[in-house]
């Protein structure tokens, strides 16, 4: 096979993964250990994240007309993506809780939902609750007035009824 094939099956790959992807993260993951590295794949693996590393100038070649062309700027140096298909901030999450433990990686830039952000972009969305965590303290916030409304119905009732 030519080496051009070769190549355009990579770039393929690279767009069908940014077809389904809601975010994408660009990591710098010189220095991991292999034990860090697994550790890492297992956390984004576990949560739905594909975790790759592709070489810039498939990565350049594959983003163009996408969402994720702002990423072209970043891709310098050793990359590592991480693609999220179903929550956004999955991947950034996941990626600067390790970061914390792990001073050899690095973020470099990502786009989620069709924005980019920089390195200090991209930690400030990952501290950012996810979408479940985020809807349940949403109904928390609302189950707890009801409730006390509920009561106050409930001994109003009570009392009628003792009334009678």
């Amino acid at each position: 096979m030519a080496k051009i094939e070769q190549k355009q099956i990579v770039v393929n790959e690279i767009k069908e993964k940014l077809e389904k992807a809601v975010s994408v993260v660009l990591v710098d993951s010189r220095g991991l250990t292999v034990e860090e590295d697994t550790t890492l794949r297992k956390q984004l693996r576990d949560a739905g994240v594909d975790y790759k590393v592709y070489k810039n100038t498939m990565v350049h070649f594959a983003i163009q007309g996408t969402q994720f062309e702002g990423l072209d700027a970043y891709l310098s140096g050793p990359s590592a993506f991480a693609f999220s298909y179903e929550d956004a901030t999955a991947a950034a999450a996941i990626l600067n809780k390790i970061a914390k433990d792990v001073k050899a990686l690095e973020f470099k830039a990502g786009v989620i939902e069709g924005t980019v952000y920089d390195a200090a972009g991209m930690k400030l969305v990952a501290d950012i609750p996810s979408k479940e965590v985020l809807l349940s303290k949403l109904l928390g916030s609302f189950k707890s007035p009801l409730s006390s409304f509920a009561r106050v119905i409930d001994q109003i009732a009570k009392k009628d009824a003792a009334a009678e």
